[in-house]
């Protein structure tokens, strides 16, 4: 397993154990809310009760403990007759309900308080929606209606475990982005610290092959040798190896270059140095410029290529394309192998650090091609299609920096 997959597999055990805390205070929390909802059912039937004892008892002992029990309860509670016309009401906002008086014949509503009928409707629908209503008997077939609803208690309590699990994730996702962020800042510190060391390491030996091959001419008479020529070739690829390495870390100056030139002199340098039974074709718009840095532009191609060399397996082809979109002046450049092909779940994670098919690769080349092209280039690079058998086509995207010219020349 590479790298990147496990870290992926830690990333889902990690987001399931979170799934299983949170499932747990959910239905804990659920627990408790249930076995409350019961005690205050119990609760509500008890007031309901009360009612019934105030209005058929003459005790004043008894109404005085039947009192202290009712008022004793916190349930909110509107109470209506067999049609719909309020009762009484407990636990609502005062400025808005009636304070009825008792009388020797019951519940006195018209010398209590005004109400609002607004707000009691508005009650009303919201204790139906919660709760079925107690049915209280009064006298001569006479029921009343007890609606009551949830307390505040089991209110803040339904809530309360989406309101932690809600500020435990912003936590967590801001930890997280500052970790990460902190991480790839040192990440990125060490890889421009090695990369100018590296620069650093090739410059001498370079400075010394290139002496090595001025005195082989010289010694052998070997001005136009094919094989010595080949070598300075390498040597200078190696300058520009170092001079890549010692760019990382630093802007890089993007100078308007024309595309379909850039890339024919790279891959023509590239041919004589893969198998000949893999065949390169750049086809496209010649006249379109973007703004590159070769050095770097260089190394994208040289990545993709080779990814591409390694992804066919014996006789193949690669073909690079250069076209253009006017209506969103940009660039697209698109490299065809015909090697075994990405899965398509695969087509973002090719992009990762690590992630790699080969035994002996570190999965770094897509990953810095990726930041070569967005980071340094202002561009994009994607898979735009693949099958696995048949082949792939990654799609480089750049700025358009082609100005009016005459028709262009399109070679097939």
């Amino acid at each position: 397993m590479n790298p990147y997959e496990h870290r992926k597999r830690w990333k889902y055990l990690l987001l399931a154990f979170a799934v299983v805390i949170a499932s747990g205070s959910l239905l804990y929390t659920q627990y408790l809310v249930k076995n409350l909802v019961k005690a205050e059912r119990t609760r509500a039937q008890i007031w309901a009760q009360s009612m019934k004892q105030i209005l058929s008892s003459d005790d004043d002992d008894n109404l005085n403990y039947v009192f202290s029990v009712r008022d004793s309860l916190s349930v909110p509670a509107i109470v209506v007759d067999e049609k719909g016309d309020f009762k009484w009401a407990k636990g609502l906002d005062t400025t808005k309900t009636f304070i009825p008086t008792v009388a020797s014949s019951g519940f006195d509503v018209k010398n209590g308080q005004k109400y609002d009928p607004k707000y009691f409707r508005d009650e009303l629908a919201i204790m139906k929606s919660q709760h079925e209503p107690i049915k209280v008997v009064i006298f001569h077939n006479t029921h009343w209606l007890v609606y009551y609803k949830d307390s505040l208690l089991i209110t803040q309590l339904r809530a309360f475990p989406y309101v932690q699990l809600t500020v435990i994730t912003i936590f967590l996702l801001a930890a997280y982005t500052a970790f990460s962020s902190s991480r790839k800042s040192e990440q990125n510190q060490v890889w421009v610290g090695l990369a100018k060391e590296t620069a650093h390491q090739l410059g001498t030996p370079i400075s010394s092959l290139m002496a090595w091959i001025e005195l082989m001419k010289e010694k052998f008479n070997a001005e136009n040798d094919p094989l010595i020529a080949e070598m300075e070739n390498d040597v200078k690829r190696l300058e520009i190896v170092a001079d890549r390495f010692s760019k990382i870390g630093s802007k890089p100056v993007l100078e308007p270059q024309f595309v379909y030139e850039v890339i024919e002199d790279f891959v023509n340098y590239f041919r004589v140095r893969v198998s000949n039974k893999i065949s390169f074709e750049v086809t496209g718009n010649q006249n379109l410029k973007a703004g590159l840095n070769i050095p770097l532009f260089d190394w994208v191609l040289e990545n993709l290529l080779k990814n591409a060399v390694n992804a066919i397996e014996g006789t193949g082809s690669i073909k690079v394309d250069v076209s253009e979109s006017k209506a969103k002046k940009q660039i697209y450049i698109d490299v065809t192998d015909t090697g075994k092909g990405i899965p398509r779940t695969k087509f973002e994670t090719v992009f990762k650090p690590g992630y790699t098919t080969r035994k002996r690769g570190w999965g770094l080349g897509l990953s810095l091609t990726k930041r070569m092209v967005v980071n340094y280039h202002n561009g994009n690079i994607f898979v735009r299609d693949s099958e696995v058998g048949k082949g792939t086509t990654f799609r480089i995207v750049l700025k358009s920096m082609t100005k009016d010219a005459p028709e262009p020349v399109v070679v097939a």
